[in-house]
């Protein structure tokens, strides 16, 4: 095998799972993403990875259970995966890099706290991540996943998703 390690550790485990995309938006890793809650290793060298999916219904946790495990091996690392649904994945959990790379992606990454969001009713982008304006109107409460909702910018005129905090 490639790029076999022969004596894993949690952070190989780590640096792993940093090279692992999202299925759905492939310019962030599921470390990035926030969804992975933990790695340990287990007394006979065995890593568990406990992930939690963005929502209980995601289409894609799936594929990322598989991408991961596949990826641990392709480097040697005995794995198994632990789902778990508390405490429930926010997108506050997605980290700084993450939200740098949804929006270069062209993405609009989550505007403020989760936890706020839904006390304020002010969840919308913080500008177009194309031109960066602020003039910004919301098309459909449901973009390209039903986790970003569809948006259009009035001055440059192009669509774009954001992620909706939850």
């Amino acid at each position: 095998m490639p790029n076999t390690i022969s004596h894993p550790t949690v952070d190989d485990v780590y640096a792993i799972l940093q090279t692992v995309p999202d299925p759905e938006v492939p310019v962030i890793s599921v470390l990035e993403l926030g969804i992975i809650r933990a790695v340990e290793e287990g007394p006979t060298h065995e890593f568990t990875v406990t992930v939690t999916p963005t929502y209980s219904g995601c289409p894609a946790i799936e594929a990322i259970n598989i991408n991961i495990i596949a990826a641990l091996q392709e480097a040697g690392v005995k794995a198994k995966i632990k789902s778990t649904i508390s405490p429930p994945w926010t997108t506050d959990d997605i980290t700084e890099e993450g939200r740098a790379k949804l929006l270069a992606y062209g993405i609009a990454p989550p505007n403020g706290s989760a936890s706020k969001a839904s006390l304020t009713g002010n969840d919308k982008p913080r500008a177009c991540p194309l031109c960066e304006s602020t003039n910004t109107e919301l098309l459909s409460q449901f973009g390209s996943t039903s986790c970003k909702a569809l948006y259009r910018c009035i001055d440059c005129r192009e669509p774009f998703d954001y992620f909706k905090c939850h």
